[in-house]
């Protein structure tokens, strides 16, 4: 096993690619009780269309089958559903689908291996009938529908539409109530013999255990597949430039909701953690809590909590969010597109700059108290190509003369998107 050591924050990664092709992350924890473990497959709502390793023809699927998949994870054909299994041990288990993976996990004080053992079967053998099939439409169709009436979820969706002209980020994770009705238990399998090959996967587990022998017991627990050629992943062409400047809906809300998104078109894989780091400082001082334009809009009654501030970003796309709640949205995106070019002229006040970065580097330190977050970062990291020590690592390489270049490159009128959610 290869061991990174990361030195200014005490912690190691045990690190293995094993024969079939699935990477293996051991986070050893000493003395921590709770033990954490996440498996996920690099297949998320975006991975519509594809070559399967060794064909040429691509393959489209309907939008939701990577959501519609996870669901379906754990009925198996004895009839025992391992969720439920699962509790039965006293262990907390769950499945979650994003844009780019699928993510399954447990976490555990108690029957580990147990636990491991249910875990690891499921996950390895799936089972889809005709029956469970249509019955999942049913329910998933459910899930979609709450999520229509969910102010929160179409400010966020509104944003992307709003972002983005053809990419599928700007559809639904679940999918469509039309495009769910096209799954059948031919495309689960088809998908899940694709994109859940262990090449294709990663095991991240954090706790209190000896590496060496937590990897043989994982390899115990392996089905034995033989390596196959990477999948093509084919995506629409997406322009630099947004779709639409501004989305307006009427819903059920106390106070209007509201998004300011920027898109970003410069995605440069060797700087992706570097910028991830500056794009944190830059938003922490535009619209922080320990900001001043926070401060004053807050006095105001303007803004009724700290805005919710993003940088989300894969390999194929990323896009900052500042999002939050207010009697009058468009006067507070106002006042903080205002700020930003305040910033711009009258350059960074590096006194605020190195209070800000000192408190971004606590707050990644301060991840890896916990198993959980430790183990989900490490996941959704390792899909973006990126070592989640890279943080602590690249924290020193960011300096004030790259964060204004940042702040222009980034935060431009052009690029920027809004989303509201007013009451009805």
């Amino acid at each position: 096993m290869q061991v990174i050591d990361n030195l200014k924050i005490k912690e190691k990664l045990y690190i293995e690619k094993l024969e079939n092709g699935l990477t293996v992350m051991i986070i050893p924890k000493k003395d921590i009780q709770k033990k954490y473990v996440i498996f996920g497959t690099n297949f998320g709502s975006i991975d519509n269309k594809f070559v399967v390793a060794g064909q040429e023809e691509p393959i489209e699927i309907p939008d939701g089958v990577a959501h519609f998949l996870e669901h379906k994870m754990f009925e198996q054909k004895s009839g025992v559903n391992s969720l439920d299994k699962l509790s039965s041990l006293g262990v907390n288990a769950n499945a979650y689908t994003t844009n780019d993976h699928t993510a399954y996990l447990f976490e555990a004080t108690d029957n580990f291996y147990e636990a491991l053992d249910e875990f690891m079967d499921y996950i390895q053998n799936p089972y889809y009938t005709d029956e469970n099939v249509e019955k999942e439409k049913g329910i998933i169709a459910q899930e979609i529908k709450m999520y229509d009436d969910h102010p929160g979820w179409q400010v966020y969706m509104n944003a992307m539409k709003c972002m983005y002209n053809n990419f599928p980020i700007k559809i639904d994770i679940a999918g469509t109530v039309d495009s769910i009705s096209a799954i059948n238990k031919e495309i689960l399998y088809n998908c899940y013999n694709t994109f859940y090959h262990p090449s294709n996967m990663a095991l991240v587990i954090c706790g209190d255990f000896k590496p060496e022998d937590l990897l043989q017991e994982v390899k115990k627990r392996l089905l034995n597949k033989p390596q196959v050629g990477d999948i093509k992943r084919i995506y629409p062409e997406e322009k630099d430039e947004i779709c639409e400047k501004e989305k307006n809906v009427n819903m059920e809300v106390s106070n209007p909701l509201f998004v300011l998104g920027y898109k970003d078109k410069n995605l440069d894989k060797n700087d992706i953690v570097k910028k991830h780091i500056t794009i944190e400082i830059l938003l922490n001082m535009i619209i922080g809590k320990s900001s001043k334009l926070y401060k004053r809009l807050y006095e105001e009654c303007l803004l009724l909590s700290q805005p919710d501030l993003e940088y989300e970003f894969s390999k194929q796309y990323a896009h900052i969010l500042i999002s939050g709640q207010s009697r009058n949205p468009k006067k507070v995106i106002e006042e903080i597109k205002q700020q930003i070019e305040q910033m711009k002229v009258e350059g960074l006040d590096e006194e605020e700059f190195n209070r800000i970065k000192k408190k971004i580097y606590g707050d990644y330190v301060t991840e890896y108290n916990d198993v959980g977050d430790i183990a989900r970062m490490f996941l959704a990291d390792f899909f973006k190509g990126i070592n989640s020590f890279e943080y602590i690592e690249n924290y020193n390489l960011v300096g004030i003369e790259y964060a204004q270049q940042i702040l222009k490159e980034c935060f431009r009128d052009e690029n920027s998107v809004i989303s509201i959610v007013n009451g009805k």
